[in-house]
């Protein structure tokens, strides 16, 4: 079943793409830098680039996956953002996009509390966390996650 990594341009990110990639498993990618999507894309990986802070677009970038996975450090980096003043206020963004595009799992990658998403499963994993990707990878595994 498709997954979604928002922030896939970040490290974490990245190594969550790495973690994820399986033959036949599609994979896509939410990216704001141009240099990443062309990797991203080169490694089979359907890419939307844009605004992180655009729910819409990631709504429409995230339509028909089972698992949205969401990499916190992309809500507060240094990145454009011209949708949201705020870093909760982009988390809460990536949420109504999640629900709107109605993913089943919602996986955030995220220190702190996440905004509370209305969506079947939800899971957390720590940017710490050293087996943070293959934690990733588990839970979109998972038959079912709780």
């Amino acid at each position: 079943m498709p997954a979604i990594v928002i922030g896939a341009d970040t490290e974490a990110g990245m190594a969550i793409i790495d973690a994820l990639a399986q033959p036949g498993r599609e994979i896509r990618g939410f990216v704001s830098d141009p240099g990443v999507a062309a990797i991203l894309r080169r490694r089979g990986v359907k890419v939307a680039l844009g605004d992180v802070s655009d729910d819409s677009h990631i709504e429409g970038a995230a339509l028909h996956c089972f698992t949205v996975v969401l990499v916190g450090e992309a809500a507060g980096d240094d990145r454009e953002r011209s949708f949201a003043r705020t870093e909760i206020e982009v988390l809460e963004a990536w949420g109504r996009a999640a629900v709107s595009a109605r993913a089943h799992r919602v996986i955030w990658v995220l220190g702190g509390e996440p905004p509370v998403v209305d969506v079947p499963e939800v899971a957390q994993v720590s940017p710490t966390d050293p087996d943070f990707a293959r934690r990733v990878a588990e839970l979109d595994d998972a038959r079912v996650i709780q």
